[in-house]
Formats: C-alpha cells, structure tokens, sequence
C-alpha cells in the first residue's frame, strides 16, 4: 500500500445509497474497518414471498479481522436489523449504540439466541470511543426514535462525520435537540468529509417539531365519542409519550396492542424514556369493563400490514377488539412509499365498520423525523466540509442533496453522488471513486437465508403473472413408447371445468404428441432435450390460440 493510499479513507457503502432501508457502511484506514449500522430492509412489491432483504457482504468475509468495531446511529430496524443475521458473518463485532438503541437490539438478539453472546457498549454523546485509528465521538441527533446520534469519526487523514438520520427540532418532547453546537466546533475543526441524510431534501423549509403532533393529539383526542384506536411505529417512542400524555388528560386508561408495540413499550418504559404510570394501562378485561370514553388503543400496523394487530380489527378478525360505529382510528404515521394500496384498503375497512379514521392528509397527526432543505443547508454551514457525499435516500434524493451543496458554494468536483458496491477514495488532494466490490441483496423468506435468488424470484413472478402448467409422461426407457400421458394440469392459467380450456388443453395435447411423433426413440431418451422441446411445443401453442406466457414445468419419467 503507497502512502497516499495509507493517508486516504475508504468509504464502502453496502446499502441505503439510492435507497430507503438497509444502512451500511464499512469506512477504511490503514487496513482496518468501522462499520456504522447494519440495518434490513422490507421487501418491494415483486419479491413474492420475501420477508425480509438484507445487505450483501461477501467483500467483507476475508477481512474480518481487520474490522474494529460495529457502531449504531439509532435503533430504526433499517439501521440495526440485519445485525443477529449478519453478526457472525462479520467476525463478531463488539457493537456501539446508546441506551435505547442497544435495549431494542438486544431484544432482537434474544430471539435468536445471541443475547449472551454479542458484546454491547453503550455510548454516550460527546464521549469519545478509541477504535484505533479511528476516533468515534457520538453527538446527539434529533430523530423519530430516541437516541439517536451522529458521529464524528476522526482518522489521521481528517474528521469525517457521518449524520445518521436526524431533523433539527427545536423542540423536541425529551428536551434533546440535535448538537448543532458541537458540529459548529468541528467544522472550525476543520471537516474533510460530510455524509448526511437526504430522505426531505425535496421538502421546502423546515420539518415541523414533533411536539406539534402532540398539541394535535391534545385537542383531538377529548373530542372522540367513543373508543379511540391510535396506530404509531413502535419504535417512535416520542410518539407514544405523546399520544399517553393526551389521553391521560382525556381521563382515558391505555391498552397496548400488537407485539413490537408491546415489547418496545416495555423496554422503553425499563430505560426511563418513557414516563406512563402503571395505573394508567389496563388489560383486555378491564377495557371491556370500561364505558368506551374512558378506553384509548395504541397499536401497530399503521402500514396496512396484512397480519398486523389493526387490519385484523378493520376485518373484524380480532378476537378481543371489536370497532363500533363512533370509534375513532388516528394513523399517527407516514404513508410509506409502497404501501399506498394497503393502507388505502385499511382505511376503507376501517370506515364500512362505522368508525371515523383521521391520517396523514387529513389531519396533521404526523410529522418526519428527517431535516427538510433549510434544515440540511445550516448543516452544511456549521460544518463547512471540504468534500461532501449525500447519504440516505433514493437516487434522487442523493442527486438533489449534491445539487443544494453545489448551490450553497461547495465546488462541483468536491461532491459526487455514491451508489452502494462503489467505494470512495477521500483525502485532503482528492475525492474520487475506488474500485466496485460486491455487494447486493441478500433475502430471507421464513428461516432461509440467501437461498433465495434472482431465479427463484424470477419463477415467481412468472407464476403470479402467468400461471403454471405441468405436464406429466412416461416413456419406456428402451423401446421409446409412451406408457402414460401426455397429461396436461393447470393452475391460474385458465379456467377449470370450461369448454374453452378444455379445447385448448386438448390441442397442447396434441402438439406434444405430434412432437413426440416426429422424434426419434434416441432424442425420446434425452431427458434434458425432450424437456426443452416439450417446453417449445407447448410455448408454441399457447402463444398463438390465447397469447399467455405460462410457466411450463414438464415431468417425464423414464420407465
């Protein structure tokens, strides 16, 4: 290694660069790594079956032992949820977070048996960390979760901070605003590197503080008739204070429902960020005790989740909860993108059972824990990097983020817009792109991981789009005669029971005999070739008599 390579840091993103979820990020100096985040993500609309997708790391596999540590910005399931999958593959990290950040990450480690196996540090803003040779100093970072840092990572070749994801909110329920102070002294410091969160560089202004929400909350919740049903995230623990807060002043007991919301409550409430007393909550027996005016919900699946705790209540399906005509349903949470349709259908649901459902577009119920442009544009004031590279977004986001740094005076080839698998060479001389190294998907679908690929996928979709057909044949091995079939069975294809389909089975039929006719005793005994030809035929016919694209899956035996 030169000695310019030796002064320079690597940056290596494996995900959240052109997209929301699945932060990582390894950063490099003198051959050793810090890792900031491990997070997943959820899976898009085409991944059929898919739970869970996490990040591709095989470029790290061979270096695990040059990695110093794993640090955490806040405890958002797209920071910190590919750990207990990951954690072993990555050599076994000591692992950084602050209080909340670990209680949440230790409750996933439970459930998979790694909670006395992990080593937890717990961080404190403003409190240095020596993972030679990197200096890790946390400052405080406003977000929609508690807890949440920034991190200011100083290495031989210059200070690089890394934003996490944060907002500047003046007002914040805990008192804890973001450390513009401290960001102040390090941009006099002097800063080679920003990384910052873009997710609201599209939004004018500023985002609105999330004790706005609460005042809303305030006035709404004494106005309810009935029963009052309010759907968060579980980890927005400022949120559910909040949402506590306004309904003990409305004299209203609290139920807590849905599993997260359960466990995250808890774990909250253990820690001190949450400040509920006991005699406030109430169990299932109790609430049905309870005239409806006295009873407030709070749950999970404001996503429109198909399984979640409320679209069992919007279809009736909830064994203990039933909505009356007068409850009122607040969706104290963003629409994230993608799943418009499904909470569109939950809240139809929630309207045929009678109930009065208050969101994001009607009612100001929601605020972002993200910096809108006016926000970011005082960040980069205080900091005055020399180079600037957007984190955290879509491809646009990223794209307008550099735009905004360009117009704020930073140099055009001081900021470039960083994709995940790109690694970013910086020092004091330069800024440029490395090499690629791997990296990519990785997705769980129940207790396999990685098993599933781009081929399996791909079959999927075939299925769902075009459906299945199956034929079945068995062939005397020596003499080449048909012993059973051609038979044809189809699923989401074509009708069943219809003359139409039966007409059309009947001719698929008959072109795989025809071919079976035309072909020697030697091909009938290539299995592999009387697949593919078998597979031809029938993609023949079926394109020309009713122009569908099935999924063809031939079984021959040879007898």
């Amino acid at each position: 290694m030169s000695d310019k390579q030796t002064e320079s840091v690597h940056i290596l993103p494996f995900g959240g660069m052109g997209e929301i979820g699945m932060n990582m990020m390894a950063i490099e100096y003198g051959g050793k790594i810090l890792l900031i985040d491990c997070g997943l993500m959820f899976p898009e609309a085409y991944m059929f079956g898919i739970d869970l997708v996490l990040p591709d790391i095989k470029a790290l596999e061979e270096r695990r032992e040059d990695i110093v540590g794993l640090v955490l910005t806040h405890g958002h399931e797209d920071h910190i949820g590919a750990i207990p999958f990951l954690w072993r593959q990555l050599g076994e990290p000591v692992i950084y977070g602050t209080g909340l950040t670990l209680g949440l990450l230790h409750n996933k480690l439970k459930e998979f048996e790694l909670d006395q196996q992990v080593e937890l540090v717990q961080i404190q803003p403003r409190k240095k960390i020596d993972l030679f040779p990197f200096e890790v100093e946390p400052y405080r970072a406003a977000h929609s979760i508690v807890d949440g840092v920034g991190l200011a990572i100083k290495t031989p070749a210059g200070i690089v901070i890394h934003s996490g994801d944060f907002k500047i909110d003046q007002t914040p329920v805990d008192g804890q605003t973001t450390d513009l102070a401290r960001l102040a002294e390090l941009g006099e410091e002097g800063v080679l590197l920003l990384l910052a969160d873009s997710t609201n560089v599209e939004n004018e202004g500023y985002t609105l503080s999330e004790r706005s929400v609460g005042k809303v909350l305030d006035e709404m919740i004494p106005q309810c008739p009935q029963r009052v049903i309010v759907a968060t995230f579980s980890s927005n623990i400022h949120r559910i204070q909040q949402i506590a807060d306004a309904a003990k002043i409305a004299g209203r007991k609290l139920l807590i429902n849905g599993r997260s919301m359960v466990s995250n409550v808890d774990i909250a409430r253990q820690l001190g960020y949450l400040t509920i007393a006991e005699e406030q909550f109430m169990d299932l027996r109790e609430m049905r005790d309870l005239p409806p005016e006295q009873v407030l919900i709070i749950t999970t699946g404001s996503q429109g989740e198909p399984l979640s705790a409320l679209m069992r209540i919007a279809l009736g399906d909830h064994k203990q909860i039933k909505l009356e005509p007068g409850d009122t349903v607040i969706l104290s949470s963003k629409f994230i993108p993608g799943n418009e349709k499904a909470i569109s259908d939950l809240i139809n649901n929630l309207y045929r059972r009678g109930a009065e459902v208050f969101y994001e577009k009607t009612s100001e119920i929601h605020v972002s824990g993200h910096a809108s442009r006016e926000e970011l544009k005082l960040v980069h004031n205080l900091v005055k990097p020399k180079y600037f590279v957007p984190i955290h977004g879509e491809y646009r986001h990223l794209v307008k983020h550099k735009q905004l740094a360009i117009e704020m005076g930073l140099p055009p080839e001081n900021t470039l817009v960083l994709e995940n698998g790109q690694k970013l060479i910086v020092n004091t001389e330069e800024l440029r792109l490395g090499e690629s190294f791997e990296t990519g998907r990785v997705l769980v679908d129940g207790k396999g991981v990685g098993d599933v690929g781009k081929m399996e996928l791909r079959d999927r979709r075939h299925l769902a789009n075009h459906g299945l057909v199956i034929l079945m044949l068995a062939i005397n091995q020596s003499t080449g005669e048909i012993v059973h079939g051609p038979e044809i069975f189809s699923k989401g294809f074509i009708p069943e029971d219809n003359r139409k389909s039966d007409i059309l089975l009947a001719e698929a039929k008959q072109a795989v005999c025809n071919l079976l006719q035309e072909h020697s005793q030697e091909m009938l005994s290539d299995w592999e070739e009387l697949r593919v030809e078998v597979r031809k035929a029938l993609r023949r016919c079926f394109n020309k008599r009713i122009a569908r694209r099935p999924l063809i899956l031939p079984l021959i035996l040879q007898l």
